[in-house]
């Protein structure tokens, strides 16, 4: 079973963001910050729905300077959970689907459409690290 999680969007204001989409509906429904990471991510959703708008807010770097995004790279990534991630893998490439994060760590895979938009895929609860997943490499960006 395929369930629909989060679009994820990078942001350069998260306050004027929440406001914009608290204007349609949204409330902030978790957070998460990453000092090591240097980013947080902030979730939303409209009263009653699951599928949620991920914001990551990259911080500035150490001088000050802030990560421009040109290009749609603010656009990040659509997330499903899937049911074996395992399975789910193994049928993309089956097909010819290159996967561009494995899921090394039984969580979590990238992919990409045929028009290059990055698919999350992660695993409903958690799977043991299982070969040939777990020594596979990243391939390309994702």
């Amino acid at each position: 079973m395929t369930k629909y999680l989060h679009t994820m969007i990078r942001v350069t204001d998260p306050d004027a963001t929440i406001r914009f989409f608290e204007l349609i509906g949204l409330k902030e429904t978790r957070r998460f910050s990453s000092d090591q990471g240097r980013f947080t991510l902030i979730y939303l959703a409209a009263p009653g729905e699951e599928a949620e708008v991920e914001l990551t807010y990259n911080w500035p770097a150490e001088d000050g300077s802030f990560e421009e995004y040109a290009g749609g790279r603010n656009f990040g990534h659509l997330a499903f959970q899937v049911e074996d991630i395992y399975a789910t893998c193994q049928t993309l490439s089956d097909a010819g689907i290159t996967i561009n994060r494995p899921p090394r760590d039984g969580h979590m895979a990238f992919v990409r459409t045929p028009d290059g938009i990055s698919v999350e895929l992660l695993q409903d609860g958690r799977l043991d690290p299982a070969e040939p997943w777990a020594s596979m490499p990243n391939i390309g960006s994702w």
